[in-house]
């Protein structure tokens, strides 16, 4: 199969999973341009950020129609994370290759871990509200949830860290941070964090310009077109199979996808 080939469904599949899932696909990007494409390890990093920026921006404007973005919220969580984004880019490119590998597979195998895991009730929070991954939009009741500005402000700084070394998006960490630290609803958690997710792939994006040049944008710029095509059927395919069944799948790829990279890391 060509390169070109590659690109277009390595996109197609990591858009399906993060259209159906509305977040966490992308965390399938950085193995899929390194194993299958060919990419080391830093450029696959840096160009699954422009893959996951364009995606998450594109994405944005249909949910701000929808009136589901907490813009100052996700302003304010992205604020605490843009710095952390720019220092991971920066040490990013000074990782070994085996060391960003192994911690790529270990956030994977997080990212798994949790989506196989049962859905757990926000304490302090009544009525309750259901907490799944990033990828389960379920509506759930808006509770009043107390914002600790401290805790709030790790969780993004967090989530800027991961995404500046590591090149994901970070959604399968964001959604949860937003339902449980900021007290949002999950489909305003789903919609808001692809702000947040965009504003810290920029971030990380714009101290990684020495390695972008280097980029071949002649695979990913059509891998990035099928991964927005592919979200869009997604969203039908999410409409036509439980949530439950399609985060169990995808959660037991990844899996696999992980324990492949450890594996890599330590030969």
């Amino acid at each position: 199969m060509s390169v070109l080939l590659l690109a277009l469904a390595s996109g197609a599949v990591i858009g399906l999973a993060l259209g159906a899932l509305g977040g966490g696909g992308s965390v399938l990007a950085v193995p899929a341009l390194i194993y299958l494409l060919g990419f080391t390890p830093v450029a696959a990093t840096t160009a699954a950020l422009v893959i996951v920026t364009v995606t998450t921006a594109t994405a944005l404007p249909a949910h701000a129609r929808d009136g589901h973005v907490r813009w100052r919220t996700g302003l304010l969580f992205a604020a605490a994370g843009t710095g952390p984004a720019m220092l991971g880019g920066l040490v990013a490119a000074r990782l070994p290759a085996a060391v960003l590998t192994a911690a790529f597979a270990l956030v994977a195998l997080v990212a798994a871990v949790r989506m196989l895991r049962p859905r757990v009730v926000v304490a302090d929070a009544v009525p309750a509200v259901v907490v799944g991954s990033a990828g389960t939009a379920d509506s759930a009741v808006h509770t009043v949830h107390e914002v600790r500005p401290g805790r709030a402000a790790a969780a993004g700084a967090g989530l800027g860290a991961v995404t500046g070394v590591l090149g994901v998006g970070g959604g399968f960490l964001a959604v949860p941070a937003l339902v449980s630290v900021l007290g949002l609803r999950m489909r305003e958690a789903v919609a808001t964090s692809l702000l947040v997710i965009t504003l810290n792939s920029l971030a990380a994006l714009a101290l990684r310009a020495g390695t972008a040049h280097g980029l071949d944008w002649a695979v990913v710029g059509p891998f990035a077109g099928a991964a927005i095509l592919g979200s869009w059927d997604g969203k039908r395919l999410a409409k036509k199979v439980s949530g439950q069944a399609l985060q169990r799948i995808f959660a037991l790829v990844l899996l696999g996808v992980a324990g492949f990279m450890l594996i890599g890391a330590a030969v």
